[in-house]
């Protein structure tokens, strides 16, 4: 169906890769903030990594005629791993930019749910690049469930969140990274759905 090392698949492959690599740095950052400065630079340098590996493969498609799988499946591919870098480098500037230096513990455990998904979107795009297209389908459900757990964490931390804070400003700052911590489980989820679509077109 398409070659086992085509350029848009091992391109795939490096991005899921930054990904895992980003997630791990992220959870394990966010256990010691004493420099989140460097914490925040570290981060982005991932996501300009991650988004190099956008521009060739946005390159690529401009170049090649005939595409291994959909345009429109590699674009939409191509934009769902490149949210999900975004949305982890997001809320790691968002420490930087609130100037926190604790997280708590519904940070580690949406940093969890995140590295899990990282690695089970990293497996699907192995087996995509070695045509195993059925075998994805695992991987998806799995990730699809993970984003479950990441919308029942966000209603907990949230409904503990108004009965316990009652400075407003910190309310505010710790609400808005709960909630940029669940979006990115939902680019996550995301990049299921592509992987889904991409399934169905080709098995």
């Amino acid at each position: 169906m398409f070659k086992k090392k085509d350029v848009f698949f091992s391109t795939f492959e490096e991005m899921a890769n930054t990904i895992v690599e980003a997630v791990e740095y992220f959870a394990k950052g966010v256990k010691d903030l004493k420099d989140v400065s460097e914490f925040a630079r570290k981060m982005k340098e991932y996501e300009n990594k991650c988004d190099n590996y956008t521009h060739t493969i946005l390159k690529e498609l401009n170049k090649t005629f005939i595409t291994p799988i959909e345009r429109e499946d590699i674009m939409a591919l191509t934009t769902s791993l490149d949210d999900v870098m975004d949305g982890i480098e997001a809320c790691a500037s968002r420490f930087e930019m609130f100037n926190f230096h604790k997280a708590d513990e519904y940070v580690f455990q949406f940093a969890d749910i995140i590295v899990r998904s990282s690695h089970q979107i990293k497996s699907s795009i192995d087996l995509l690049t070695h045509k195993k297209l059925l075998a994805i389908r695992e991987y998806t459900i799995s990730i699809n469930q993970l984003e479950n757990e990441a919308d029942e964490l966000q209603r907990k931390c949230i409904k503990e969140l108004f009965h316990t804070v009652t400075d407003p400003i910190e309310l505010m700052k710790r609400k808005e990274v709960y909630e940029m911590l669940e979006v990115t489980t939902d680019y996550c989820e995301d990049v299921a759905n592509t992987l889904e679509s991409i399934i169905m077109r080709n098995s």
